[in-house]
């Protein structure tokens, strides 16, 4: 009984796998594919990732999308955080209703985020990169306190007034102490603000102006008119950086609390 139960957890969980990273691997071996026939084997070959970094639009929409996504990101986290630390001096019930208030963006659906955001800007400004950064760090920030919050209510508070007793500034004491404590969380947030702004289609859509693509934007024409096997290339490349930074990341956490316990 107990070994079948146990087989039975174990395919259940290779089937939730298989579901969530078959239709990538389909994705990483069409980019390796002589043929443009999603279901027709033409031979191993490369030159779908060689005509992609010859391509210059599609290098400008990476540059734009990561320029984008970063600046986003950095932004979105630095307000979460502070939005995170300035919540702590307010009482439990403005929390609750700041809580609420912050998790409606997540809630809501994109097209009315990204419709509404565009009536806000073509009332105000124009339409570019300025109005997308915007977007993206409206978007972004929601997700930086999800991450930051929990964090911040397990830190220890003992410890903040403790450098103070010892003679520590409050700036001081807070990137000395409260800042490391907060830093597994602070960089789940920005990982998840960078993945979701990267992702992002609908406000980049709705925010953008003309002659300004990103990889989303880019994609979305591509089907229109028929997906280069390139766009296959691109995002291989952009899910091993991902997978890569998602390893970096999880192996500084492990010898942080490797240090913590010894």
């Amino acid at each position: 009984m107990v070994k079948t139960k146990s087989f039975l957890q174990k395919f259940y969980v290779g089937l939730i796998f298989t579901i969530l990273y078959a239709p990538i691997a389909v994705l990483i071996v069409c980019s390796f594919n002589a043929s443009k026939a999603r279901t027709i084997w033409g031979g191993f070959t490369l030159d779908w990732y060689v005509q992609l970094f010859q391509n210059e639009a599609v290098i400008d929409a990476v540059k734009t999308s990561l320029m984008l996504t970063t600046s986003a990101a950095l932004i979105a986290t630095l307000l979460g955080t502070f939005a995170c630390i300035g919540m702590t001096v307010m009482s439990k019930r403005s929390q609750a209703v700041i809580g609420t208030v912050t998790n409606i963006p997540m809630l809501n659906a994109d097209i009315v985020t990204g419709i509404a955001i565009m009536l806000l800007f073509v009332r105000f400004m124009n339409l570019g990169y300025t109005s997308m950064l915007i977007g993206h760090v409206t978007l972004g920030i929601p997700y930086v306190i999800l991450n930051v919050n929990p964090r911040l209510r397990s830190a220890s508070k003992t410890t903040y007034e403790a450098a103070l007793d010892l003679g520590a500034g409050p700036v001081y004491a807070f990137i000395k102490v409260v800042l490391p404590e907060l830093m597994p969380g602070i960089m789940a947030g920005f990982l998840m603000a960078f993945t979701i702004s990267l992702d992002d289609f609908i406000i980049t859509y709705f925010t953008k102006g003309a002659g300004i693509n990103t990889i989303s934007t880019m994609l979305y024409q591509e089907v229109r008119r028929g997906i280069n096997p390139e766009m296959y290339a691109m995002s291989t490349l952009l899910f091993l950086a991902i997978l890569l930074i998602l390893f970096v990341v999880n192996r500084i956490g492990a010898k942080q609390d490797e240090m913590k316990v010894y």
